[in-house]
């Protein structure tokens, strides 16, 4: 009699373990089961960013120029990811910021990022420098890239401080390639320029790169350094918003300016809409939740949907980092925003700055 009931008891607990196995994977592919879902739940990414949530260790601390540290994060099988690319890093205090891949694009073994410390910003930077150390696990997001190489016939790079770190694997490709490319790169002085040292040896052989610190020669010539372009060359920039801001006024017809921010633009648009839009009170839906949520006229998308889903990741509340992008599904949207593309803005939104040109909005949440 023992072995039948031993049977039967192996058989049973082997069955229930099976379910509980099938029960995690079922929840981890919809966090809001049993609760309806729609066919292809994609709210807070577009269909083209990876969005693999992962923890990577701390396994490298250097600091590379005067208050710039450089992390390496490693774990494995890493997506592989190119020039341009960037991670979203969530640090121990539930903060989101993005920081650029400045390592390898072939090594899938580990991740390598810059964090300059900003002392009066909002708290992110100083997390990264006081508290990622080395032996620290650290969950990471991404990567993604908004700021691609793209094919061009010559590319010239504008850059400021730490806006070196999405250029410097743009750089290392291109001299790769032999392509055909120019560095404008400006600091406040040669000490606080990270990675000088290997940018000034990629470019020893032709005067590719043009250093200059502002303690020694002021501020960078960006209209000289766009003057004369052929037409069709790429111009990359990256650093300061009044840097950006003499880029997009000195650019020469026919050549094509990509952009890189690290802060809302001076006077844009996120925050403020373009005019035509309202500012008055709404309701968003919650499809995939089965809730529906008032927007106050002076609350923002955001604040209202992490009143009932807290979970709803965030970072730069301004507009321009793209980490609360979410999938609209009904309403007409007042983009606010200064990331999205016209295709992204045709269903989707920036639920920090963005907001409703009528009284509803239904999001893939």
């Amino acid at each position: 009699m023992a072995l039948p009931r031993l049977r039967t008891v192996v058989l049973v607990s082997g069955a229930a373990l099976l379910t509980r196995r099938a029960l995690k994977r079922r929840i981890a592919r919809s966090p809001l089961w049993p609760l309806p879902a729609l066919p292809e739940p994609v709210s807070g990414h577009s269909k083209r960013r990876a969005t693999a949530v992962r923890k990577l260790l701390v396994t490298g601390r250097t600091e590379v120029a005067e208050g710039v540290v450089q992390l390496r994060l490693e774990g494995p099988a890493l997506p592989r990811w190119s020039p341009g690319a960037h991670l979203d890093l969530v640090l121990p205090s539930g903060l989101v910021r993005q920081y650029s891949l400045c390592g390898d694009p072939e090594d899938t073994g580990a991740y390598t990022v810059a964090a300059r410390l900003v002392a009066d910003g909002r708290g992110g930077s100083r997390e990264v420098h006081e508290q990622l150390q080395e032996g620290l696990e650290v969950e990471v997001r991404g990567p993604r890239n908004r700021f691609p190489l793209t094919e061009a016939p010559g590319y010239v790079f504008v850059v400021g401080g730490i806006g070196i770190t999405p250029v410097l694997p743009m750089l290392r490709a291109l001299a790769a390639s032999g392509a055909e490319w120019r560095l404008l790169y400006g600091g406040r002085s040669r000490a606080s320029m990270p990675f000088l040292e290997e940018i000034e040896k990629l470019g020893a052989d032709g005067g590719r790169v043009t250093v200059v610190a502002q303690d020694e020669a002021g501020h960078p010539d960006v209209a000289g350094a766009l003057a004369d372009l052929a037409p069709g060359t790429a111009v990359y920039c990256c650093g300061p918003e009044p840097l950006m801001a003499a880029a997009t006024a000195a650019l020469p017809e026919g050549c094509v300016l990509h952009l890189e921010r690290f802060s809302a633009a001076t006077g844009g648009t996120a925050g403020s809409g373009d005019g035509s839009g309202g500012t008055g009170a709404f309701e968003v839906e919650l499809r995939r939740s089965g809730r529906t949520v008032p927007v106050a006229a002076g609350q923002s998308v955001l604040a209202a949907v992490r009143a009932e889903l807290p979970h709803v990741a965030y970072s730069c509340e301004q507009g321009f980092c793209g980490t609360c992008q979410q999938r609209v599904l009904e309403g007409e949207i007042d983009h606010r925003d200064e990331l999205l593309t016209e295709d992204e803005r045709g269903d989707s939104m920036l639920i920090c700055v963005s907001r409703c040109r009528g009284g509803r909005l239904v999001l893939d949440l």
